[in-house]
């Protein structure tokens, strides 16, 4: 599948609520694939939302496991449909990028430790616990299907946003 663009802040499809999948078909593997496409072309890329490449759907993508921050620490390649957290733990503040915000990072708080549930490509319905660098990759992409940037979660815009210095 082809890798798609994507959409830059502060493209208003960004800011959308994503719709729920009522049913794995073929279009909804392709968007799957779209996004992994997406999500490994990218620089330093982990994750992926549908929104991102404009489409409105509970769909992303999430793959630690080539970064270094995740590699040890990972479940491989998730492909999620309709995901949702279930539980959470900890919390701690880490610094964020987004394809969506290319030339800035910033301090987000968020969860150590989540359950996640979802649906996978294969219309199985997967839960597991997820911590650390991934617990933080699956909860920002699915701030995007709530029409979140990880700008919202900044506490201070003065002093938590940061002008990124290379992006390759």
């Amino acid at each position: 599948m082809p890798v798609q663009n994507i959409l830059l802040y502060p493209h208003p499809v960004l800011k959308k609520l994503c719709h729920p999948v009522a049913a794995i078909d073929g279009e909804v593997r392709g968007l799957l694939q779209d996004l992994t496409d997406t999500m490994h072309a990218g620089p330093c890329s982990v994750g992926v939302a549908a929104p991102q490449i404009g489409v409105t759907l509970r769909v992303c993508v999430v793959d630690v496991s080539k970064s270094r921050n995740g590699k040890d620490n990972n479940h491989g390649l998730l492909q999620m449909v309709n995901p949702v957290i279930i539980a959470r733990s900890g919390a701690a503040i880490m610094r964020e990028g987004c394809m969506s915000v290319p030339d800035y990072t910033g301090d987000v708080e968020r969860s150590t430790a989540i359950t996640v549930r979802f649906t996978d490509g294969d219309g199985i319905e997967r839960e597991f616990e997820a911590s650390g660098f991934e617990a933080v990759a699956i909860q920002h992409e699915m701030d995007h299907l709530d029409g979140m940037l990880f700008l919202d979660r900044i506490a201070s815009l003065k002093t938590g946003l940061f002008r990124r210095k290379n992006y390759k």
